[in-house]
């Protein structure tokens, strides 16, 4: 393709990175946090300025829009999705993104914190992008590549097609969520307002990255409730909440099942969050497996757990409470796998080798292929993501674009 995105692309995800964004699980509300409608009010301004059609801001936080087909014929209606929260995990305010141009590929130190060095000896793909422009943080926060890439990748697309309407394609819906990042991306009105056949979301890693299988996900929340009484005339009647929490987190594994001791097709139990008093602790723990039997064992494993620390202390009380999350695509995918082999065929047309690996994550995908409109997940280069050494490649992104563009004209044959 004849148009060089490189430079959009990196000002794109600059100014987004910019944008904190970051959603809160504890939050009841859709988006999570108000600050996502900085960056969410920002998109409608920038696809109505583009020409975008039926430019919309859901009640639930959602961007959609409409690039209206360039082909008479009738042909499947495809969307392209990408998330603008980032997440939880790590800092996100006073993000500021830095272009170390022409890689030439030594290690990078990041300079707000100098013990921040990313090294392609640790980062074995970044050994392969000598050369490219590649775009970090300063060392104090996450970048939001997760999923900013993604927005910034879309919005090039449209404004490439937008300006050009010789480019023969079907109808394409544009849609931006938030709290993707807490699992929640995907509001149950999603799938009719999207008004899609088929859909991909721009989430993914590796160049030539297209993902049709992924985690399935529940989280089990912990609520321990203690005795209190102040500690001076605490014998035979305080019942410390936080030694019963420590009593769970000791009983479960720890040499296996944990997210540091995983790899591969291996599910896990992960604890992400714990506070409390010596009245009440809460634990927050995700759960994943690839397969449903895998996931029911370990939810099967930390009801136990708790069911076995409270019989030691009848006086507490201890609740676990499991929410599905998301399931595995391939459920639904390997059933039609028209839009994975499309993108595959799109990616040779481009030069690129596709290849597909289970991912240890999910995506809006998982969740909006389960409710019935198949969407594999795409690369967009993305990596070392939820935390301080996050990096991309700007000439990754400018391929995923591509892609995108192939893809749109593919699916308008």
């Amino acid at each position: 393709m004849a148009a060089n995105f490189d430079g959009e692309l990196e000002e794109r995800l600059i100014r987004y990175a910019r944008v904190d964004t970051q959603s809160e699980e504890t939050s009841p509300t859709s988006p999570s946090t108000d600050r996502q409608y900085d960056l969410l009010n920002l998109l409608v301004d920038e696809l109505t300025g583009l020409g975008a059609h039926d430019v919309t801001l859901t009640d639930y936080g959602a961007v959609l829009a409409t690039i209206p087909a360039t082909v008479a014929t009738q042909v499947p209606t495809v969307a392209f999705l990408a998330h603008v929260d980032t997440a939880p995990a790590f800092n996100a305010t006073g993000v500021k993104p830095i272009v170390h141009r022409n890689y030439d590929g030594g290690d990078i130190v990041l300079p707000d914190d100098p013990t921040a060095v990313l090294s392609p000896t640790e980062s074995p793909y970044l050994a392969e992008k000598v050369g490219d422009d590649i775009i970090t943080a300063s060392g104090t926060t996450l970048l939001g590549a997760d999923d900013k890439a993604g927005v910034a990748i879309i919005m090039t697309m449209a404004h490439y097609l937008l300006q050009n309407p010789g480019v023969l394609h079907g109808p394409l819906r544009i849609c931006f969520t938030p709290d993707e990042e807490i699992g929640r991306g995907v509001h149950a009105n999603l799938p009719d307002d999207l008004q899609a056949d088929f859909a991909y979301t721009l989430d993914g890693a590796e160049l030539g990255q297209i993902v049709y299988e992924t985690f399935s996900a529940e989280k089990a929340t912990v609520h321990i409730r203690g005795v209190s009484i102040h500690p001076g005339s605490a014998k035979d009647k305080l019942v410390n909440a936080l030694h019963l929490a420590a009593k769970i987190i000791d009983t479960l594994p720890h040499v296996t099942l944990t997210p540091e001791t995983t790899d591969g097709r291996q599910g896990f139990i992960h604890i992400y969050h714990m506070s409390g008093s010596a009245a009440e602790a809460e634990l927050h723990f995700i759960l994943r497996d690839f397969e449903l039997a895998g996931l029911s064992q370990k939810s099967d494993l930390i009801q136990q757990v708790c069911a076995t620390i409270q019989a030691t202390e009848p006086r507490a009380k201890i609740t676990c409470t499991i929410t599905p999350q998301y399931r595995n695509m391939r459920y639904w995918l390997e059933d039609d796998m028209r839009p994975v082999e499309l993108a595959r065929e799109a990616c040779r047309q481009l030069g690129i080798e596709p290849f597909s690996t289970p991912i240890r994550g999910g995506t809006d995908g998982s969740r909006l292929t389960e409710m019935g409109v198949p969407t594999p997940n795409l690369f967009t280069g993305m990596q070392n993501i939820h935390g301080p050494l996050e990096w991309i490649s700007v000439q990754d992104m400018a391929r995923s674009t591509e892609l995108c563009l192939k893809l749109a004209q593919l699916w308008g044959a």
